[in-house]
């Protein structure tokens, strides 16, 4: 990656036509610098109007909207920054951000936080681009897309969630107060969908009508089957085409990836997230368009097929493989970005919570029944939990209840910092995986798969005894420390979406 930036950097990249002379969106970016700048700059940010005071932070009860910026214009938003402090696991779904331009009572962007920033599924991931980047384990994130406004601009974040507050929202939004936009200046647009499950026939990305460019996808999966669900291609329909102009080869090969995927970033492709080929595993995928935007003068319109192979990973060798090249009925999402004159306003909100999030089971650590040995210096605060023996092989453990026999996803929110141990966990006494090393240099939550387990109805104990082992970066900072820290525990079950997917196994069968 680095070889990669330093090339795009240093690169000057000529195009000769009729005499024209274009270099590189960087070099355009550095020359710009050398000028004397026509504009005002402004900041809209979550600073508390008393400059001597520290509460620079805004709460957003549940179930209500805060208002981040409603200014006249002319005008165009460079920077857009923020973090957040809440208990919710999955606020980067709860949370929706909302934009309103030129007075309008319907909205150009509208998507959920953590999507807009290129992590879907709610979840806690950094990624690196040129205009997203996420960063202190999915808690910071920073975008600079240009959105200009001629009027007047209205950014909005709406806490959807019935059960969580947002204690801290801080934000800065930079923009340039300008005398006059340019006459052919479009607008930025976002707009998030998902099918859950996906319906028979290509997942439309996006359908818009006017004129404009567009400028990226962010793509994700959840995945209810095992198998590998990106054997669809792109499809870009442009000013009514009934056949598509852009024709793809496969889903990896939109996102510039080949034989499958894997976490990655750079510049303008990546995979944000990716937990793997099994029912329950999350994937995200991230592609900007910024080099190479798909123009349109009256329409657009992106869909993309969701085929691939499914496994059945409860049967025998002899009809593990059900099918290399089907539709495949995974919960898919997307948000679409594009530039476009005049404003596109949306009529259909986005689907609600209750729908953008399947039924997980949210176990805060504060909540939950625990035993530790030896039990001391066990504390709590709020829905946190930390647990600090003076020996290495002290051990703690947690019981929660399930209510239906199933199979079930298992994650923990768990807490690594400078004075973290090394821990085995154990569900119902069977050893899960390797031990977790709980040492970072920081003190961050981080948020770690326990796997997939068959559970029965009733109670289940999740176990995590000390190693006794030094942890590797706890030995490079010379300490001896053992803390274990547990936010909460998700629960999903994958049984309650397997309707569709027996139906489908079973017409297989059938073929066969």
């Amino acid at each position: 990656m680095r070889k990669m930036w330093l090339g795009f950097m240093m690169s000057v990249i000529l195009v000769v036509s009729g005499g024209a002379i274009a270099v590189s969106p960087i070099d355009n970016a550095l020359d710009a610098l050398t000028r004397q700048q026509d504009y005002e700059a402004r900041r809209e940010s979550s600073s508390h109007p008393d400059l001597e005071r520290n509460g620079d932070a805004k709460p957003i009860p549940p179930g209500e909207t805060l208002v981040l910026m409603d200014e006249e214009g002319p005008g165009m938003i460079t920077h857009f920054w923020n973090t957040i402090g809440a208990y919710d696991p999955f606020h980067g779904r709860s949370l929706v951000l909302r934009v309103y331009y030129d007075g309008n009572e319907k909205p150009s962007v509208e998507a959920p936080l953590g999507d807009f920033f290129a992590v879907g599924h709610g979840a806690f991931k950094n990624m690196t681009s040129l205009p997203v980047t996420v960063s202190s384990h999915g808690r910071s994130r920073t975008c600079y897309w240009r959105m200009p406004f001629r009027e007047r601009i209205k950014i909005t974040l709406s806490n959807e969630s019935p059960k969580y507050r947002v204690d801290s929202f801080y934000y800065y939004l930079n923009w340039r107060k300008l005398e006059q936009l340019p006459e052919d200046t479009a607008y930025f647009h976002a707009r998030y969908r998902q099918e859950f499950p996906a319906k028979p026939g290509n997942y439309v990305i996006l359908e818009t009508e006017g004129r404009g460019h567009y400028v990226g996808t962010v793509y994700s999966v959840h995945q209810m089957e095992t198998g590998w669900f990106g054997e669809g291609d792109d499809f870009f329909y442009i000013d009514g085409a009934e056949y598509p102009q852009l024709r793809g080869t496969g889903t990896e090969d939109y996102f510039n990836d080949a034989w499958g995927f894997r976490e990655f970033c750079t510049p303008f492709h990546g995979v944000s997230l990716y937990e793997g080929v099994f029912t329950g595993d999350r994937v995200t995928a991230y592609r900007w368009h910024i080099p190479d935007p798909v123009p349109f003068q009256k329409s657009l319109r992106l869909e993309i097929e969701h085929k691939g192979s499914i496994f059945n990973d409860r049967g025998s060798i002899t009809n593990f493989e059900l099918g290399g090249f089907i539709e495949r009925p995974d919960w898919v999402s997307s948000v679409a970005y594009w530039y476009q004159y005049p404003p596109a306003a949306f009529d259909d909100p986005i689907a609600p919570l209750e729908e953008r999030l399947p039924p997980y089971q949210v176990l805060l650590a504060g909540e939950l029944e625990y035993r530790a040995d030896p039990p001391m210096l066990v504390m709590q605060q709020g829905p946190f939990l930390a647990y600090i023996p003076a020996v290495p092989d002290g051990s703690i453990e947690f019981d929660f209840t399930v209510e239906h026999d199933g199979r079930y996803r298992l994650d923990g929110i768990f807490m690594h910092g400078i004075i973290g141990g090394v821990y085995q966990p154990y569900l119902n006494g069977e050893k899960l995986g390797t031990p977790i090393d709980f040492v970072i240099i920081n003190m961050d939550p981080v948020w770690v798969s326990l796997d997939t387990h068959d559970l029965k109805a009733g109670r289940h104990t999740l176990r995590f005894e000390g190693t006794g082992m030094e942890s590797p970066g706890a030995r490079a900072l010379g300490l001896k420390t053992y803390a274990f820290g547990l936010y909460g525990l998700t629960l999903l079950r994958l049984d309650d979406m397997e309707g569709f997917q027996q139906e489908m196994r079973r017409i297989l069968q059938e073929k066969k």
